[in-house]
């Protein structure tokens, strides 16, 4: 039978064990640290948002009120935004896609400008002949997008052996249920 060999002194933790003792006390320091600077870093961000809120809704009370000038061009660059926001906001697909969908077998299109401030779309077209314009002139007048589809001019390209006629249409663009 063997003897057996009891030690009742622990042994020293071996050189790896306090390696990696310190480095996990290095991990939770940095860690720390870390976040203490990312909530300075946001507290500090929090409160520029808080001043340039004031700012813009009028309640900054350190700020110098705004010269005549000024507010002339802030209500200019205001309506500026509005404008261009009612433009964005016309249903432009529904209208492309109108124009897209109409059988333009003797019809060329060849300009597209929208007013949508107006609203109104000026069409400059081709056509092969007479009855092809007047054709497509009573497509749109019957689509649903397009209302008072109005011939502004017309000229046969009398140089041209086909001779082509170039007209031009204005149209009130229809906005149904969009938000203008």
């Amino acid at each position: 039978m063997r003897a057996l060999a009891l030690d009742f002194q622990p042994r020293r933790p071996a050189l790896a064990a306090w390696a990696t003792l310190a480095l996990g006390v290095l991990v939770v320091l940095s860690v720390g640290s870390a976040g203490f600077w990312l909530q300075h870093r946001s507290q500090g961000h929090e409160q520029r948002l808080q001043h340039s809120e004031r700012r813009l809704n009028g309640g900054d009370s350190m700020s110098a009120p705004l010269s005549a000038a000024d507010s002339r061009a802030q209500q200019a660059a205001l309506a500026e935004m509005k404008r261009v926001s009612a433009q964005l906001r016309r249903p432009w697909e529904q209208l492309f896609g109108m124009l897209e969908t109409l059988p333009r077998e003797d019809i060329a299109l060849l300009a597209l400008a929208p007013d949508a401030r107006k609203g109104q779309v000026r069409i400059t077209a081709e056509a092969r002949d007479l009855e092809a314009m007047l054709a497509f002139h009573q497509r749109l007048e019957a689509s649903a997008e397009l209302s008072d589809v109005s011939l502004l001019n017309h000229e046969v390209k009398v140089k041209q052996p086909e001779r082509p006629i170039l007209f031009n249409l204005l149209a009130t663009w229809e906005v149904g249920d969009a938000r203008p």
